[in-house]
């Protein structure tokens, strides 16, 4: 599996999205870092990252070819032999399937492109502090900053402040 997801980091990811070189600035490191803890849809809302639609779509369909050829060679007596009218239902299905995997797909590749940029961008903002580890307190305190109303200059230092007092 882990070969597997080191090929989509390292060959998928960067072909399928037009990225910025720039690193994420400190407010927009704690802006993505929340929205991505807070499940919400980040399709384009990490600055300098930009999806690819039509390489994005050429991906998927390789990947669904590739799951869908040998199925169909393994039953391809069976599937000649069925009524119409049930291969027309099944189409149907295939197709609804298709469009549903390929919307679960985009997602996922954008929430990992998501995950990659703000854990590059937390190592140049907190790098003595682990991701794993202090990611939801950061967006925790991000969030009361915000409610408290406090200057950009402030939300730096209470965020610092905070997490030190916690650990």
């Amino acid at each position: 599996m882990s070969k597997i997801l080191n090929f989509i980091d390292n060959i998928i990811i960067p072909y399928v999205f037009n990225k910025n070189e720039e690193p994420l600035l400190f407010r927009e490191l704690l802006k993505a870092n929340k929205m991505y803890d807070d499940g919400l849809n980040l399709e384009g809302k990490i600055p300098g990252t930009r999806i690819n639609i039509a390489r994005n779509i050429y991906v998927f369909l390789f990947m669904w070819n590739i799951a869908l050829i040998p199925f169909s060679l393994l039953f391809h007596k069976a599937l000649a032999k069925i009524d119409c009218h049930l291969l027309i239902i099944l189409s149907v299905v295939s197709t609804g399937l298709f469009f549903a995997t390929y919307s679960i797909f985009k997602s996922w590749m954008i929430n990992r492109v998501a995950l990659k940029t703000i854990k590059e961008a937390w190592h140049n903002h907190y790098p003595h502090f682990a991701y794993d580890k202090h990611h939801k307190q950061v967006s925790r305190l991000y969030g009361k900053a915000l409610d408290k109303e406090l200057p950009n200059k402030e939300i730096q230092l209470y965020i610092l402040d905070h997490m030190i007092e916690e650990d």
